[in-house]
């Protein structure tokens, strides 16, 4: 059926689906729309030949324009007759106490690809430096060897970075856009074949292995395992759900399917996009530990440590288990 005979035939039921939807939303306006209304018994009949026409209109590839307007429509009525209209609070609560674990766990398969290209550099740099620690001036280099010499020297007063400026919120913002930056990094460069993803996991695993096992062995690991303990589950855990989105992106470029590869790449942006709001909610997390608890020497590393452990155990547990009885 061509486009203007489709339209021709079903836009009166079109405009008394919306005359219902303006009179629940209390819009209405007069003259506006045929004046009869469909009744309350007649709306879920109504709703279910909408959104068959909204699917026959996306099959057959009628305007964009059209497509536009039943999917507006067949939204609106989805949100009225079930209930699904939040607030945007609401939404951001649901997304964070199930949908987001939710989300991870249907992706565990990319989820657990990035956690090895991430965690297994570092961990062999950990070890590996225990017994050559040269190399770390081969993956790091020599200015970078003596800057972290410096921010984790124990007769520091504030371990870490080094703080031109007092304030724990310059510092909380310096953090924000730093682990922010290494996610969009790692996320975004998914859309090269998932290249710049695989790139940016086996580096920072590697560089933040290289720094951890090189401190340790000359012996400021008391100084530098109670700072980056607090903050290092959401951080780390973050960067890894950050690789997982682009290398699902990437394959996606890789293995289209039937599907072209713009196509291909638009039907699991969504879903990718979505872990990347959860990482950077993460991000955000590890930026406050970071900011206002890591540096300070007067918390006991007991402490520090205590909270570390912790976060892994919470952050964990949340991913595997929440939102599995809302699923």
């Amino acid at each position: 059926m061509r486009q203007e005979a489709f339209v021709e035939k079903f836009a009166p039921l079109w405009d008394e689906f919306e005359r219902w939807l303006l009179r629940f939303e209390g819009k209405n306006k007069k003259g506006a729309l045929p004046a009869r209304g469909l009744s309350a018994a007649e709306i879920p009949h109504a709703y279910r030949t909408l959104c068959q026409h909204l699917a026959l209109a996306r099959e057959r590839s009628y305007s964009p324009l059209l497509v536009a307007r039943l999917s507006e429509l067949s939204l609106r009525g989805h949100q009225h007759l079930y209930g699904a209209r939040l607030r945007v609070g609401a939404q951001v609560l649901n997304f964070i106490a199930g949908g987001f674990p939710q989300l991870v766990r249907r992706e565990w398969g990319w989820v657990w690809l990035a956690a090895t290209l991430f965690f297994g550099p570092m961990l062999v740099l950990i070890f590996s430096l225990q017994v050559y620690p040269d190399f770390a001036y081969t993956v790091l280099g020599s200015e970078q060897v003596q800057a972290m010499e410096q921010m984790y020297d124990p007769a520091s007063r504030v371990i870490g970075k080094e703080r031109e400026a007092d304030s724990d919120f310059t510092m909380f913002a310096f953090y924000i856009w730093n682990n922010v930056k290494i996610g969009f990094q790692t996320f975004a460069s998914g859309v090269l074949f998932g290249l710049g993803t695989l790139f940016f996991l086996i580096y920072n695993g590697t560089v933040i292995g290289g720094a951890a096992g090189y401190l340790h062995y000359i012996g400021y690991g008391k100084t530098f395992w109670p700072f980056v303990a607090g903050h290092s589950a959401p951080e780390l855990i973050a960067i890894v759900i950050s690789g997982a989105a682009g290398l699902k992106m990437g394959w996606a470029l890789i293995a289209p399917g039937q599907l072209p590869r713009g196509r291909a790449l638009a039907a699991v942006a969504q879903p990718a996009v979505r872990l990347m709001l959860g990482a950077a909610a993460l991000f955000v997390f590890a930026a406050v530990i970071e900011g206002f608890w890591s540096p300070h020497t007067f918390v006991p590393i007991e402490y520090k440590i205590g909270l570390g452990i912790g976060l892994w155990l919470v952050i964990l547990t949340y991913l595997v288990f929440a939102g599995r009885r809302g699923h």
